[in-house]
């Protein structure tokens, strides 16, 4: 893995993990020492908003690399999955805008955006375009990638309270995870 996958991964995690243990803190209500109904929503929000505002991003990067393996891959197994990626993330994509705009009446953030940028990133892009051998550099940046939304999706998993938001959870950690699996076995044969 090279450095700017890891120097990216580590900040888009922390910056996950910051947001899931602070957003709480300035949700709940003031002076109120109670986790009611009302307030334990509010973590949820918080959890939900930041999961989204982080995701939604993070799929786009996966759809751009999907979008390049159709362009550049021969191998139909590399074909398959991308084209897979893109259907599922799209519509994943689709139905947070949706909930994101339901719940919280807005858009969601270009923070997300602006992160993924920042932490390299974009760079990947350009290193899977120059690569020797684009198929394993696909699989290799594709694995992280997976991973990285595998974690962020257990997260949301340990405390969304919204049932959209745990079957997207779900959904992204049984999928993916067989996905991870799936290219792990075609880079260790090819």
């Amino acid at each position: 893995m090279n450095s700017s996958i890891t120097i990216g991964l580590g900040g888009l995690i922390l910056g996950v993990l910051i947001g899931i243990v602070v957003a709480p803190t300035f949700l709940g209500p003031t002076g109120s020492n109670m986790m009611g109904p009302a307030s334990m929503m509010g973590v949820s929000d918080g959890i939900d908003q930041h999961f989204i505002d982080q995701m939604i991003p993070h799929h786009e990067g996966a759809i751009e690399m999907a979008e390049l393996a159709l362009e550049k891959s021969a191998r139909p197994e590399i074909l398959s999955l991308a084209q897979g990626i893109i259907d599922a993330q799209t519509r994943e994509i689709n139905d947070m805008t949706a909930w994101y705009q339901e719940w919280f009446n807005a858009a969601p953030s270009a923070a997300g955006h602006s992160m993924m940028r920042m932490e390299g990133m974009e760079g990947d892009l350009d290193e899977l375009l120059a690569a020797a051998d684009f198929d394993k550099e696909f699989l290799s940046q594709m694995i992280v990638h997976h991973e990285m939304a595998v974690m962020m999706a257990q997260m949301l998993a340990a405390g969304t309270e919204r049932p959209e938001m745990e079957q997207l959870a779900e959904n992204i950690i049984t999928s993916q995870t067989q996905e991870i699996e799936m290219m792990r076995g075609w880079l260790s044969s090819w």
